[in-house]
């Protein structure tokens, strides 16, 4: 007899539609499953036939023929246990799969007939219901995650015989389940309550000031400095001022964290801007996704939030080099033997680094680093990298007084404060462009949209065309100058873009000189 039952796979942080089909026959009683399978995958007729067993079902041995299907895109995961099970029921006469045509189902199973939880639920069932599916049974682990695709059914459950009974139409082992969430219910998440805040920041004002200007304008920043100054904890808290994600940004990096199984037990949705801060040992794969599964990477994670790699010229070059076209396009496509995969990098770039190997740099009393070693550990940032940083700015050595001056931390801006001013700059962008989905903020403007909004005075003409000049600005740094410059004045409220604001974004790129001077005297103290 044949039977057929709904579910879904995982292409990228997308899901298609699966089909699982099952015809059990006489004959030499076996079980064979088919359609381009991976390993765990294909040892899902262990899993299921143990499963079935242990829930006191033991049919006549048959033949039992398998399909998967489309049997052109590989499969991967144990997902598919629990359909493979219905199926097999269906097939054998135990099931009615034809009334079960608008059912869905996704769990691995334990051999004691117990479902367990899987990844990427959540993709998964936005796809069951784009696909006009109206119910979806899931472990009872994943139910609060299926929960939040919005038009569709969700039962958790706990045990093959469970759902077993609850496909042979029995109603009380439906109102026995753990989690049921019809399309009508409603799901409120709480938002992330950070346990850092700005206010725990003290001196270092010119590093926080280019950090707000950063957020505000979503521009990419460099810190560099002695070890010790401040650079990671600021890094650290630039979230805190960040707006709370929007409903389509956090479904969206949801699907990737639910991919890699990094969502919280309990809490089905990020609800937090990401901060990602990988080793500078990882590997590339890890960096821009792959690995034998072919799984999101770090900058895919960061997305929608920041990515902080700290001692920045520590990490490999081509690590580091396989930014430069996500940070263009804000997304990066992975390709391997199984397909290609296209992921979104949307991160914003927070880096920080040392002056030096040793980190005491310009404080000759300290550092033994001559200009040829300071040149080559600075040499490990290739300019086409450091052209895509908007924002290069240089922390100081701190003060005994600006730590123990009690009174100064009494007037701190706390996150809270910041971030409604950072939501008033964003608010003024988002008027902006308003008129184009591609542009949010500031430094996302390509050419045409600087030409209109970064219109320049006669004096601040003449003022930018000579720094030009004078620094050597390639093409993309000038652009980089006038977003910053922007952002900058729409903080201060201006309409127009005025010298002081582009004599700031100006110096806000000054590390370039030192890092890619050629004069040895730009290395000493």
């Amino acid at each position: 007899m044949f039977a057929n039952v709904n579910c879904a796979g995982l292409f990228g942080i997308e899901g298609y539609p699966v089909e699982v089909e099952a015809y059990a026959t006489n004959g030499l009683p076996g079980f064979s499953l088919f359609g381009a399978l991976s390993s765990e995958t294909k040892e899902a007729q262990y899993r299921v036939w143990n499963a079935l067993k242990s829930c006191g079902y033991n049919p006549e041995p048959q033949k039992i023929t398998m399909n998967v299907s489309p049997s052109d895109v590989r499969k991967d995961g144990t997902a598919y246990d629990l359909p493979v099970a219905v199926a097999v029921l269906g097939a054998l006469s135990v099931i009615d799969t034809e009334k079960l045509k608008h059912i869905a189902f996704f769990g691995e199973l334990g051999l004691d007939g117990e479902i367990k939880p899987v990844r990427g639920i959540l993709p998964l069932c936005f796809c069951m219901r784009n696909a006009g599916i109206s119910s979806v049974i899931v472990p009872e682990e994943n139910a609060r995650e299926a929960s939040l695709v919005t038009g569709i059914t969700v039962i958790g459950c706990r045990k093959l015989s469970e759902v077993i009974s609850i496909s042979l139409g029995n109603t009380e082992e439906l109102n026995r389940c753990t989690y049921i969430r019809t399309p009508d219910s409603v799901s409120v998440e709480s938002r992330h309550r950070y346990d850092v805040d700005f206010a725990d920041v003290r001196g270092q004002e010119y590093l926080k000031r280019a950090a707000v200007i950063a957020v505000c304008g979503r521009h990419n920043i460099l810190f560099s400095g002695p070890a010790g100054t401040g650079k990671t904890m600021i890094a650290r808290r630039m979230p805190t001022i960040m707006p709370d994600l929007s409903r389509d940004e956090d479904i969206e990096i949801s699907k990737i964290y639910s991919i890699c199984g990094l969502l919280n037990e309990g809490r089905p949705l990020l609800s937090e801007r990401p901060f990602r801060a990988p080793h500078h040992g990882i590997s590339q794969a890890a960096f821009a996704g792959g690995g034998q599964n072919v799984l999101p990477g770090e900058m895919s994670l960061a997305s929608s939030g920041i990515l902080f790699l700290d001692e920045l010229p520590l990490f490999p070059r081509a690590v580091l080099e396989t930014m430069r076209q996500p940070m263009e396009e804000r997304k990066i496509t992975v390709t391997r033997i199984k397909g290609s995969f296209t992921y979104p990098a949307d991160f914003q770039l927070v880096a920080a680094m040392n002056n030096c190997a040793c980190g005491f740099w310009p404080d000759r009393r300290k550092c033994t680093c001559s200009p040829a070693q300071i040149k080559a550990y600075n040499g490990r940032l290739s300019k086409p990298l450091m052209e895509r940083i908007d924002i290069c700015a240089e922390a100081r050595p701190i003060s005994f007084e600006e730590f123990v001056d009690r009174e100064d931390m009494k007037v701190k801006e706390t996150s809270e404060v910041i971030r409604e001013k950072v939501k008033k700059v964003h608010l003024l962008q988002a008027e902006r462009f308003r008129d184009d989905a591609n542009i949010l903020f500031n430094s996302r403007m390509g050419v045409r949209e600087i030409e209109k909004y970064c219109v320049l005075g006669k004096a601040e003409e003449a003022y930018i065309r000579e720094v030009y000049s004078v620094r050597g600005l390639s093409g993309r740094t000038y652009h980089k100058v006038l977003k910053v410059a922007r952002t900058i004045a729409d903080m201060a409220g201006s309409r127009m873009i005025e010298k002081e604001h582009l004599a700031e974004a100006v110096e806000l790129r000054s590390i370039e000189d030192r890092l890619f001077s050629t004069d040895k005297e730009a290395y000493h103290a």
